[in-house]
C-alpha cells in the first residue's frame, strides 16, 4: 500500500482496510434503512390484513386489494409499455448522421452521454410512467367493480333510452379509459418528438426538410390516435348530456338535457364526431403520402368547427330562440327532470294533502283530550340534556355520554311504548386521574351501562325520569330493559386502542365496595402473543412500548377502530355513513345502529346535490361528529339501502339488506359476496329499534323545497318554492333539524313513531308546509312521506314567528327576565310542531341551567295554538291555559313525577317526617325561583335531596323483613359476581 507523508523512518499510515470497513459500514447501514422502510410498509399491509381477519371481514380486504394490484399493473405496464415503444420505435426509424448540421453537432454531445445508458434510461423513463399511471390506475377500483358487476336499475332514460346502469357503471369506466389513452397518446407523442429531435429526424434551424419521412408518419399515426380518442369523446359527450349539471336560472343546479342541449349541443356532438374521425383518417393517410397538409388543414378545420359549431351555434339557439319563450321552450324537459329526480331520491311517493292550518272543532274539551292522542309530546330534548345525564349519572369522571343523545323506542314493564331518550355511559379518558401509558390503553378500557329517560317527563325539579338509571345500570321508574351486557368497548368516543385480554387487569366500575376488575373475554380485536404482531403493531402506532412491555403476555388483543362508523367504513367502503349512529339494547346486548346508503351521481336527468352541505343543520354546525362523513361530493341518486349493527362489547359487524330492490347494492354485493346479509336475518328485536335515517330524511326535505310539484309550468315560475327555516331556538343561522316524535296525522287511526321537520316559503317566515315521514321499520307506512301544505293566500306563524311572540309576550318576558337572575342561563329545547284539528300546536321545553346546577333542568313549557300562548310550569298546566279546559284522560307518566302530583305519603312516622322536610325545601325553592333568589334556591335543592335520600332509607328499613339486610347484601354480592362473568343488568 501506497505511504503518506513521512521520511524512511516516519510512520506508515494505511488507508486502504479503514477504507474497507467505512464501505462496509455504510453497506450496512443501507441495507438495513432498506429492510426499516421495507418493515414499515409491511406493518401497515400486515395489521390491515390481521384487523379485517378479525372482524371476518377478509373477503373485503383481498378483494380491494387484488383489484388495485390488478389495476396498477395492468394500465401501469400498458402505459410503460406504449411510451417505451414509441421512444424505441423513433431511436429505430433515426436518420444516418453523416453531413451533420451545426443543429446536429450541438445535440452530438447529449447523444454520446447517454449512449452508454440508453437501456437504463429507457427502463428508468417507462418504469417512472408506469409507476405514476398504475398508481392513478389503482384508485379506480370502485370504478372497475361497478363496471364490471353493474346490473340493470330497469328504467331507462327519455332521451337515448338506454337503461340507467349505462350511466350509473359503464359510462364513468369508458371515460377512465378514455382520459388514460389520452395521456397515453399524449405522453408518447412527446416522448417520440424528443427522440426524434434527439437523434436528427426532426430539425428546427437546419436548412431543408424539417421532418424525415419515418418521423412524420410515425408522429402523424400519434396524432391519429389522438384525433380518434377525441372522436370517441365526442360520442361519448352526447350521454354525458343527460347527466350534465349546469346553472339554470330558473331551477339552479340543474342535470339533464335542456332545449340547447337537445336541440343544438347534441347534433352539433355528432357533427364534431364525423369530422374528427375524417381528420383521424388523414392523419393515417400521411403513411402514403408522407406530407402533413392535408392533416394539418383538417385538424384546423375541426377546432374552427368546435369553436363554430359547439360553441356559437349553441349560443346563437339559447339567445334567439330559447329566451323569448323559456317556459315553453323547457317545460318538456323540466318534466323529465321532475320526474328523474323524484324517483332518485325516493320521493315520487310523497303525498301533498292540503291542510287548512285552523281548528274545525269549538270544543275544547275535545280538543284538550285529542293532544294526547294525537302525539306523545317529547319534552327531553336529547341534544340539550347530555350535561344533565353527565351530571346525574356520570357516576365516575372516566365515564362520559356524547354531545346529543338519541331517541328510540322501548316498552314499560306494563307493555307500552314510550318515547325514550337514551346515552350510553362511554368511557372518558380526559377524567381519568392518572394519564400514562398502562392507564391509558390497559386499565381504563370501556365505559359501563345504557343511561335511559321517559322522553315525556320531567320530575318535579325538571330532571328526566331515568328509566335505566345507576351504575351497574338496573331498571328504574317501569324501565325493561331487562338483563344485557353492560360493557361497552366499542363507541362513538372510543376513539383510541386498548389492550384487554392479558395480564394486567381492567377497571370495570367502582361502587360502595370497591373498584371493580374485570378481564375481557371477547373475540375482538388482533392477538399480540405474536411477536411479530407485536412488532407491527408498534411500528404501526409508534408505539415501542407494545413490542417489550410486560404488560402483554398470553390471551392479550389489541382493540381499535372502535367507534361504530369507523368500522363500518371499513369492511364496506362502498358505503357513505349517516352522521348518527345511535345505540340499542337488543336480545341481551347493546348494539350500535348504522344507517348507511348507497349513492351515485350517474342518474340521468336527476338533479345533484352535495350531501355535505345538504346534510348541515344546527346540531351538525355545533357537534362535527353527526355530519355525513367526507361527503362534500354531488350526488343524483340516494338509497338507505343497508342497515348495520356494531355490538358495543365483541365489535361484530353486521350488514343487513334493507332496500332489497336497489341495483347499486345488488352490483356491490356482487363485487363483495356474502358481506350483506339478508333483510330476512333481521330479528324482530333488532327491527323494534330500526328508525328511517335523519341525513336521508334532510336531503329528502332538501330536494322537497322544489320538487313537490309536479308541473313543468309552476316548477319554472319558482311560485312554489320552499325552504327549510333556521332553527328558531338559537341565533346560529343554520336549519332547524328534524325531530322524531310519535304522532298521528289527519288520516292515521294512532300514533306511529315519526320524523318532521316544517317549510317556510322562500325568503318569508310564515309556514308553507308540515311534512312527516313514518319512521317505524316494523310496519307498512315505513319511509311513506306526508306533507300537510297550508293554504298560499292565507298567513299561519312558522317556528320563527312562534318562537318570536314566545319571546315578545310582556308576562313570558319577565318570566323568563327572572329565570335568567343571577348567573343562570336559559336554553330553548327543541320546537315541536304538531297538527291538531286543522291547527297547529307548537311545543317548546325551556331549560334552565344556573347558581351552582351546572346542567339543564326543565323548568317552563311553552305552548301556542290558534293564537293562544302559555307559559307554565309543566305540559299539563300549560295545555289546559291554551285551550281553556282540562282533559278528561290522565296525562301520561303522572305517576312517575312529572312535577303535577304532591309527594307521596307514609304511615312511617319517620318517613313522613321526610316527606314533610322535602315539601317544605320543594316550597321554598319554588319561592325563591319566582324572586330570582338564586343563592336560596341552591340551598332549598340541596335540602330537597337531602330529605328525600332520607325518606328513601327509612322507607327501605321500614318495608325490609327480618335478616333482609343479610339478604340484600348477599343478592348484592351475586349481582357483582355476574358482572364481573360479562353479564350484568336489571334486578
Amino acid at each position: 500500500m501506497p505511504d503518506r507523508g513521512g521520511g524512511p523512518t516516519g510512520p506508515r499510515i494505511r488507508v486502504g482496510r479503514p477504507s474497507r470497513r467505512v464501505r462496509t459500514l455504510l453497506m450496512t447501514l443501507g441495507v438495513l434503512a432498506v429492510l426499516l422502510m421495507a418493515f414499515v410498509m409491511f406493518a401497515g399491509f400486515w395489521t390491515d390484513w390481521l384487523w379485517y381477519r378479525s372482524v371476518k371481514y377478509s373477503s373485503v380486504f383481498t378483494t380491494t386489494l387484488w383489484t388495485k394490484i390488478g389495476l396498477f399493473f395492468v394500465f401501469g405496464l400498458l402505459m410503460a409499455a406504449a411510451v417505451g415503444f414509441n421512444i424505441w420505435l423513433a431511436h429505430r426509424l433515426r436518420p444516418p448522421l453523416s453531413a451533420m448540421s451545426v443543429e446536429q453537432q450541438s445535440l452530438d454531445r447529449y447523444r454520446m452521454g447517454i449512449a452508454p445508458y440508453k437501456k437504463w434510461l429507457l427502463l428508468g423513463i417507462t418504469s417512472l410512467i408506469g409507476l405514476i399511471a398504475g398508481a392513478s390506475a389503482s384508485g379506480q377500483w370502485r370504478t372497475w367493480l361497478m363496471w364490471v358487476n353493474g346490473v340493470p336499475f330497469g328504467q331507462k332514460d327519455p332521451q337515448f333510452h338506454l337503461d340507467v346502469s349505462f350511466y350509473a357503471f359503464d359510462l364513468p369506466w369508458y371515460r377512465f379509459l378514455l382520459g388514460f389513452g389520452f395521456a397515453a397518446a399524449i405522453l408518447s407523442l412527446i416522448a417520440a418528438a424528443l427522440t426524434h429531435y434527439l437523434y436528427g429526424g426532426l430539425r428546427i434551424t437546419s436548412p431543408g426538410a424539417r421532418a424525415t419521412a419515418a418521423a412524420t408518419g410515425h408522429l402523424s399515426v400519434l396524432l391519429g390516435i389522438f384525433v380518434t380518442l377525441k372522436a370517441v369523446a365526442y360520442w361519448l359527450d352526447r350521454y354525458g348530456l343527460a347527466v350534465k349539471s349546469s346553472d339554470f336560472k330558473a331551477t339552479g343546479n340543474w342535470t339533464g338535457l335542456r332545449y340547447v342541449d337537445a336541440n343544438a349541443y347534441l347534433p352539433a356532438k355528432t357533427i364534431l364526431f364525423c369530422i374528427a374521425v375524417i381528420c383521424a383518417l388523414l392523419f393515417f393517410a400521411t403513411l402514403w403520402r408522407r406530407t402533413w397538409q392535408l392533416p394539418v388543414i383538417g385538424f384546423g378545420l375541426m377546432v374552427l368547427s368546435a369553436i363554430l359549431i359547439g360553441g356559437l351555434y349553441p349560443a346563437i339557439v339559447q339567445k334567439f330562440q330559447v329566451q323569448p319563450n323559456e317556459q315553453a321552450k323547457e317545460a318538456p324537459y323540466v318534466e323529465k327532470n321532475l320526474e328523474a329526480t323524484r324517483k332518485a331520491y325516493g320521493i315520487e311517493g310523497a303525498k301533498v294533502e292540503e291542510y287548512s292550518g285552523e281548528r274545525n272543532t269549538d270544543d275544547v274539551t275535545k280538543l284538550r283530550d285529542d293532544v294526547d292522542k294525537t302525539a306523545s309530546i317529547r319534552l327531553l330534548d336529547p341534544n340539550i340534556v347530555s350535561p344533565t345525564y353527565q351530571q346525574l349519572q356520570q357516576i365516575r369522571n372516566y365515564y362520559g355520554f356524547p354531545a346529543n343523545l338519541d331517541v328510540d323506542r322501548y316498552k314499560d314493564k306494563d307493555g307500552n311504548v314510550q318515547d325514550t331518550v337514551i346515552g350510553l355511559r362511554e368511557l372518558n379518558l380526559g377524567g381519568i386521574p392518572k394519564n400514562n401509558w398502562i392507564n391509558d390503553h390497559f386499565r381504563y378500557t370501556h365505559g359501563y351501562g345504557v343511561v335511559a329517560a321517559k322522553g315525556t317527563a320531567a320530575d318535579a325539579d325538571g330532571r328526566p325520569v331515568f328509566t335505566e338509571s345507576d351504575l351497574p345500570s338496573k331498571n328504574s321508574n317501569g324501565g325493561n330493559l331487562g338483563t344485557y351486557q353492560q360493557r361497552v368497548y366499542y363507541g362513538e368516543k372510543t376513539t383510541q386502542y386498548s389492550i384487554v385480554g392479558g395480564p394486567q387487569k381492567e377497571i370495570d366500575y367502582s361502587d360502595d365496595s370497591g373498584e371493580k376488575t374485570t378481564s375481557y373475554k371477547g373475540k375482538s380485536g388482533v392477538n399480540l402473543s405474536n411477536p411479530v404482531n407485536r412488532a407491527a403493531y408498534a411500528v404501526a402506532f409508534s408505539e415501542p412500548q407494545i413490542l417489550y412491555s410486560g404488560a402483554i403476555g398470553e390471551g392479550s388483543r389489541i382493540l381499535y377502530n372502535r367507534t361504530p362508523k369507523e368500522r363500518v367504513e371499513a369492511v364496506a367502503p362502498w358505503l357513505t355513513i349517516d352522521g348518527d349512529a345511535y345505540p340499542a339494547v337488543v336480545g341481551g346486548k347493546i348494539q350500535w345502529i348504522v344507517d348507511a346508503y348507497t349513492t351515485t351521481n350517474g342518474y340521468p336527468y336527476a338533479s345533484r346535490t352535495t350531501l355535505g352541505d345538504t346534510t348541515a343543520d344546527s346540531l351538525t354546525a355545533a357537534d362535527n361528529q353527526r355530519a355525513v362523513v367526507a361527503q362534500q361530493n354531488q350526488v343524483n341518486y340516494i338509497r338507505n339501502s343497508v342497515k348495520a349493527t356494531v355490538d358495543a362489547y365483541t365489535g361484530e359487524v353486521k350488514l343487513y339488506q334493507w332496500d332489497t330492490k336497489d341495483p347499486v347494492l345488488k352490483t356491490w354485493m356482487k363485487a363483495f359476496p356474502n358481506t350483506v346479509k339478508p333483510k330476512s336475518d333481521i330479528s324482530q328485536s333488532l327491527m323494534d329499534h330500526l328508525r328511517y335515517p335523519q341525513d336521508l330524511f334532510k336531503v329528502q326535505r332538501e330536494l322537497l323545497t322544489r320538487y313537490h310539484v309536479k308541473d313543468a309550468d309552476t316548477f319554472l315560475s319558482g311560485s312554489e318554492v320552499w325552504q327549510v327555516p333556521d332553527d328558531p331556538t338559537n341565533r346560529s343561522g343554520d336549519a332547524v333539524p328534524p325531530y322524531y316524535l310519535s304522532m298521528k296525522l289527519p288520516e292515521q287511526d294512532a300514533q306511529a313513531f315519526s320524523l318532521t321537520t316544517t317549510f317556510t316559503p322562500n325568503g318569508r317566515d310564515n309556514l308553507s308546509a308540515f311534512m312527516s315521514v313514518s319512521a317505524q321499520a316494523d310496519t307498512s307506512d315505513y319511509g311513506k312521506i306526508t306533507i300537510l301544505k297550508l293554504p298560499t293566500g292565507k298567513t299561519v306563524d312558522g317556528p320563527k314567528r312562534v318562537q318570536s311572540q314566545f319571546n315578545s309576550e310582556p308576562s313570558i318576558a319577565e318570566s323568563i327576565r327572572l329565570l335568567r337572575g343571577g348567573d343562570s342561563e336559559v336554553e330553548y329545547g327543541n320546537l315541536l310542531t304538531v297538527p291538531l284539528d286543522g291547527g297547529l300546536l307548537y311545543v317548546e321545553p325551556v331549560y334552565v341551567r344556573g347558581g351552582d346546577l351546572k346542567y339543564p333542568l326543565l323548568k317552563k313549557v311553552l305552548v301556542t295554538y290558534g293564537g293562544a300562548t302559555a307559559f307554565e310550569d309543566t305540559l299539563d298546566e300549560a295545555l289546559n291555559k291554551v285551550f281553556g279546559a282540562e282533559g278528561t284522560t290522565p296525562p301520561p307518566d303522572q305517576d312517575e313525577g312529572d312535577g303535577t302530583t304532591e309527594p307521596p305519603t307514609s304511615s312511617d312516622p319517620t318517613v313522613q317526617a321526610a316527606l314533610n322536610d322535602a315539601q317544605k325545601a320543594f316550597d321554598e325553592g319554588q319561592e325563591a325561583l319566582k324572586n330570582g333568589d338564586w343563592e336560596a334556591y341552591g340551598r332549598a335543592q340541596k335540602d330537597l335531596e337531602d330529605a328525600l335520600q332520607r325518606a328513601e332509607e327509612a322507607q327501605s328499613k321500614a318495608s325490609e323483613p327480618s335478616g333482609g339486610s343479610q339478604d340484600s347484601d348477599k343478592k348484592s354480592s351475586q349481582d357483582r359476581d355476574k358482572n364481573s362473568d360479562g353479564s350484568s343488568g336489571s334486578s
